[in-house]
């Protein structure tokens, strides 16, 4: 024990020091392709036709990225001759393609807010990241947020997974009992779109399929820091992001 006591002295803290100011640590984030101009239209095809889940859109030189079914596979970056191009950053956090705009909790959820997450199918890639917001690096509880096992005390339902068929029942229900100023956020590509597992007779293919959906976090999986974007977007403490008019249309 005195071992930790003083490694904890000698260390300082650890915490994230976002959102007071960006963290720019390596590897907090994967980053994800953006829209890109390529010198042909061959260029931009390739770019299309190599991503797995068809989140590129190829639209004469340019492509356009849906991010809501990326699941940052990085062969549109690894695997061209001319790769797209790539961002770093995690603020993510977007509306619904339906919703043109933003719904956060008034202001006095804005320092106490309590979630209730709910697996609907997932592969544990998204809920794994989503439980490292506890850990003391990213230290969730230090903004308000905390974690909470009965929905009848949730505010926020946030939900992982394409919603596999044995799921739908259950999360309707977290939801139905939720006191009535709920929001929902789909976090990862699968809750937003269904991601690799897609729409079918035992997935309904996303979140928005089964539940109004407020904010979605996309990413395969985001990292926590993008979670917590989202986190803070419902709070209102951080502005959200319109879908982009131009690659939505076109997918």
């Amino acid at each position: 024990m005195s071992f930790w006591f003083w490694h904890g002295l000698r260390k300082g803290i650890q915490t994230t020091r976002y959102p007071r100011r960006m963290e720019d640590a390596p590897g907090v984030s994967p980053g994800r392709p953006i829209n890109t101009e390529f010198a042909t239209p061959e260029e931009a095809l390739l770019a299309a036709e190599i991503c797995p889940t068809d989140a590129i859109v190829a639209h004469g030189k340019s492509t356009f990225v849906n991010h809501g079914k990326c699941i940052h596979c990085q062969l549109c970056l690894r695997s061209l001759p001319s790769p797209m191009d790539w961002e770093a950053g995690y603020e993510w956090t977007h509306l619904p393609a339906n919703q043109k705009e933003s719904f956060p909790f008034p202001t006095a959820f804005s320092k106490s807010m309590h979630i209730m997450v709910v697996d609907a199918g997932d592969c544990g890639a998204c809920l794994h990241e989503v439980k490292q917001l506890n850990n003391p690096l990213y230290n969730m509880h230090r903004l308000g947020f905390f974690m909470t096992a009965t929905p009848r005390s949730a505010d926020l339902l946030l939900v992982v997974g394409p919603v596999s068929e044995n799921m739908r029942g259950p999360l309707l229900k977290t939801w139905e009992a939720m006191p009535t100023s709920r929001k929902v956020i789909s976090v990862g590509s699968c809750a937003i779109s269904g991601g690799v597992f897609g729409k079918s007779f035992m997935c309904a293919g996303g979140v928005g399929s089964v539940l109004p959906v407020d904010f979605e976090v996309p990413g395969n999986p985001p990292p926590p820091l993008a979670i917590l974007h989202g986190l803070l977007v419902v709070a209102g403490r951080k502005s959200v992001k319109s879908p982009e008019p131009i690659s939505e249309g076109r997918l």
